[in-house]
């Protein structure tokens, strides 16, 4: 979601939480020796880069969106791209590179959000980052894909960063998550009143249906312990995880989900700090560059 919205109200911790965070990232290890590299066969006429749109089904509707397919005949390793709240920036340049890079990367809309059929909710909006994870270890579409089901990796921004880790604690064949200036949903608020103000504000539920500020903030409240990113620590572990921060107060979510993380005895920890916006605007190759450094094996 916009920084001005979600992260405003605390960007003076800022600096003390990335201070933290450069203590933590002292005891970081990249993903050496994970299998995450894109091993890839020389494309030919056959095997072309494409663009897919499959229909997704999760409970009920068809999720909508894009499925990039890398050049060669594969198996490719497979990234799920999250978008956040309520989606602006969908990070399709980052699909791009990944794609470059050797990698099929899925990036489709929650049920209730960019014309996709259904009410928009986050916990919904979970059972369809698990419905996106499900698609692409399903042997037909691994087969369909060129898809290399040992080789999936998560990718979440803000919101979407809560949805990645929680596709990865529902599902251990994931193996890796890309939290990216991640939004903890369930995490403290000031109230329900102003929250349901904060998400109504703007252009927020403009690509949103069925539900409304009040609405969703009911459910912040109502399922804070669901919608906490620290809870999921202990059923992500001991995978790889990559937490990317900007300028936006995400530190705020990022310090305590990593200390959780260690604390569940995670040693894969990276961590990235960008000294720019939410949307990282003016970071967009560094940004790629991070991730496919951290994807990448020795």
């Amino acid at each position: 979601m916009d920084s001005r919205i979600w992260f405003g109200r605390r960007a003076a911790t800022c600096a003390r939480q990335v201070a933290r965070l450069s203590y933590l990232g002292s005891l970081t290890l990249l993903v050496a020796g994970f299998g995450l590299s894109a091993q890839t066969s020389a494309p030919g006429p056959e095997f072309p880069p494409s663009m897919k749109h499959p229909l997704i089904p999760s409970h009920g509707s068809n999720l909508l969106g894009v499925f990039y397919l890398a050049a060669g005949a594969g198996p490719h390793p497979t990234a799920v791209l999250f978008h956040g709240f309520p989606g602006y920036e969908q990070n399709l340049d980052l699909a791009q590179e990944l794609r470059r890079a050797g990698w099929n990367v899925l990036a489709v809309h929650y049920r209730g959000s960019w014309g996709v059929a259904g009410k928009f909710s986050f916990l919904g909006s979970a059972e369809d980052a698990d419905a996106e994870v499900n698609f692409v270890l399903d042997p037909r579409n691994t087969a369909e894909y060129r898809i290399d089901p040992d080789r999936i990796v998560v990718i979440g921004h803000s919101m979407g960063g809560f949805m990645a880790a929680s596709a990865a604690a529902h599902n251990p064949r994931v193996k890796a998550a890309v939290l990216l200036s991640a939004w903890n949903i369930g995490a403290a608020r000031p109230n329900e009143a102003d929250e349901a103000k904060a998400l109504a504000s703007g252009e927020n539920l403009a690509p949103i249906s069925g539900t409304d500020g009040t609405t969703l903030a009911h459910e912040e409240f109502t399922h804070r312990a669901e919608l906490d990113m620290v809870n999921l620590a202990p059923s992500i572990a001991p995978r790889p995880v990559l937490i990317v921060t900007a300028h936006d107060g995400s530190d705020q979510f990022a310090v305590p989900f990593t200390e959780a993380l260690r604390s569940a005895g995670d040693t894969h920890i990276s961590h990235s700090h960008f000294e720019t916006d939410h949307s990282y605007s003016g970071k967009r190759l560094e940004l790629a560059n991070v991730v496919l450094d951290f994807l990448k094996t020795e």
